[in-house]
């Protein structure tokens, strides 16, 4: 049992009362908001270890409490997303939102998305980053994959590299432009397509059905790293 504190942000009461026994049934403490103010005010009065965010509420909505939270802030935050909200997906990673769920979501996979972000969330700085059967040196610069070194070009390897820092978490396209190339423009989007396909080439058992860099449609790509 993990005792890790959940605040749960939901307008919708039967959302709420699912998500508290999912999470409770499996150690956490949970705290549940009906709207993203009382979010706001749990927040800081009495800060969790995570949070469980619906981005469409009445008033005050997931997106306002993203941008809220992150200027103080950095607790891991997993949004939840009906379908067709893509644009609003985007917003809410690009202002500092860990992960999402698209509605209707497993119950499953919330709580694997849930773990990833704490174990995220715990401050460690390795010198070496692991995913799958790859391998990253990063006081060497080395890339390995099953034990044999891979060469990389530096654009390559800066992707990569940031890819692994944040493994397990989906980052957009807007995020990998800006850390990578630093600048961010829509057009720039086929640039980081290529890249990645680089990288796919050289590190995928197979490339055309990628097991190790994946894509979110629409919205960017994710380093599996379980």
């Amino acid at each position: 049992m993990s005792g890790e504190r959940v605040l749960v942000v939901d307008d919708e009461p039967q959302i709420r009362r699912a998500l508290r026994t999912a999470l409770t049934g499996h150690g956490y403490r949970v705290e549940l908001a009906n709207d993203g103010e009382d979010a706001l005010t749990l927040l800081a009065a009495n800060p969790p270890e995570l949070v469980v965010l619906d981005l469409v509420m009445p008033g005050v909505d997931g997106l306002e409490v993203v941008r809220q939270t992150r200027q103080w802030s950095r607790v891991p935050i997993v949004v939840l997303s009906a379908r067709g909200q893509e644009h609003d997906k985007v917003e809410a990673l690009d202002l500092g939102a860990d992960d999402y769920l698209t509605k209707p979501f497993g119950m499953a996979e919330l709580l694997a998305r849930v773990r990833a972000a704490l174990r995220r969330s715990e401050p460690s700085t390795p010198s070496v980053l692991t995913a799958g059967n790859v391998a990253i040196d990063l006081a060497r610069h080395v890339v390995t994959r099953g034990g044999e070194e891979v060469h990389l070009t530096p654009t390559e390897y800066d992707l990569l590299r940031v890819l692994a820092a944040d493994a397990g978490k989906v980052l957009t396209h807007r995020q990998l432009l800006e850390r990578v190339w630093g600048t961010y423009a829509a057009q720039n989007s086929q640039q980081l397509r290529v890249y990645v396909n680089y990288l796919r080439r050289k590190l995928e058992l197979d490339p055309t059905r990628p097991a190790l860099i994946v894509t979110e449609p629409g919205v960017g790509y994710r380093l599996r790293s379980e």
